[in-house]
């Protein structure tokens, strides 16, 4: 199984168009890299591609990446379709790019399918796609021998969703996926949006070779300590990388496992690879890779 990660920040990428915190400008300074905003793609056999989250960085993220380029025919590509962990703008966006690709199949929580029904409408209209239920009973293989479960991590209903009673199925807002290579036997555990440590998450980790998990903040206050705003950052839905029941603490029971923080805010200082902050999750065998990294199992 190979994994390529497109994008590694979270969302409005890094730099962040109206932000000019210290870690911003010095990404526009050179003095920092930039990041695109957080996608992920694998395949089984090199050539059938699956991406995970379709970011509205995509076309970029897809012109960087050699092996997701079309051909050989005029019109072919090796992409294959998309899995969807959640309905966040900077996680569905993406999908208006692919529009007009025929044949394409979107897995998606019953939630997320259904508020993004109308996108989905609007994209049949160029070409047709199929829908799945991600979290069908037995889970999914997709081409490339690739076997799929994926599991509720998380409650948060974006903010574009109109104010309404949340549905019986609310846990499934947020899902993580277990990928499974049947050749190499490789595990996958792709966890980008994570709301609160969990034991579903703690036996995915327990099995998993390489788990590519949620690192949006460094610490609970850390907006309001880089941008003099705290407004927001609480019900954004993330856990955070530091503190006691932060997923640092966590991952640390887990080191077998490769282990690789993605979907970094602008203001996380895991983003400068000076900081104290970065030495200390190295410290513990955890990972910040660049955008454009490929991962094997």
């Amino acid at each position: 199984m190979r994994i390529v990660l497109l994008g590694t920040a979270a969302g409005g990428g890094f730099p962040q168009w109206n932000c000019a915190c210290a870690l911003c400008a010095a990404a526009r300074d050179g003095k920092l890299p930039s990041r695109t905003q957080e996608c992920a793609a694998v395949t089984g056999n090199g050539r059938d591609w699956w991406l995970l989250n379709a970011s509205p960085d995509l076309r970029t993220q897809l012109a960087a990446t050699p092996a997701l380029w079309p051909g050989p025919g005029p019109r072919d590509t090796p992409l294959r379709g998309v899995l969807l962990t959640d309905a966040e703008a900077d996680h569905v966006t993406g999908l208006a790019e692919l529009r007009g690709a025929a044949g394409l199949k979107v897995y998606a929580a019953p939630p997320v399918r259904a508020v993004l029904a109308p996108a989905h409408a609007a994209l049949d209209r160029y070409a047709p796609w199929e829908w799945a239920d991600s979290l069908a009973d037995g889970g999914f293989v997709l081409a490339g021998g690739l076997v799929v479960t994926a599991h509720p991590v998380g409650t948060k209903i974006p903010k574009y969703v109109p104010a309404q009673t949340p549905p019986p199925d609310v846990a499934a807002w947020v899902t993580a996926y277990r990928v499974e290579d049947l050749a190499s036997g490789g595990v996958l555990v792709y966890a980008p949006c994570v709301g609160a440590w969990s034991p579903v998450l703690e036996e995915l980790c327990a099995e998993a070779d390489c788990v590519l998990l949620d690192g949006t903040f460094l610490a609970a206050d850390e907006m309001g300590t880089a941008v003099r705003t705290a407004a927001g950052q609480a019900a954004m839905g993330h856990l955070p990388v530091m503190g006691p029941k932060g997923s640092l603490a966590a991952l640390a029971r887990h080191p077998g496992p490769r282990r690789v923080y993605t979907h970094l805010n602008n203001t996380n200082p895991l983003l400068d690879p000076a900081s104290p902050a970065r030495a200390r999750v190295a410290e513990q065998g955890v990972e910040v890779l660049p955008d454009g990294t490929e991962l094997v199992l």
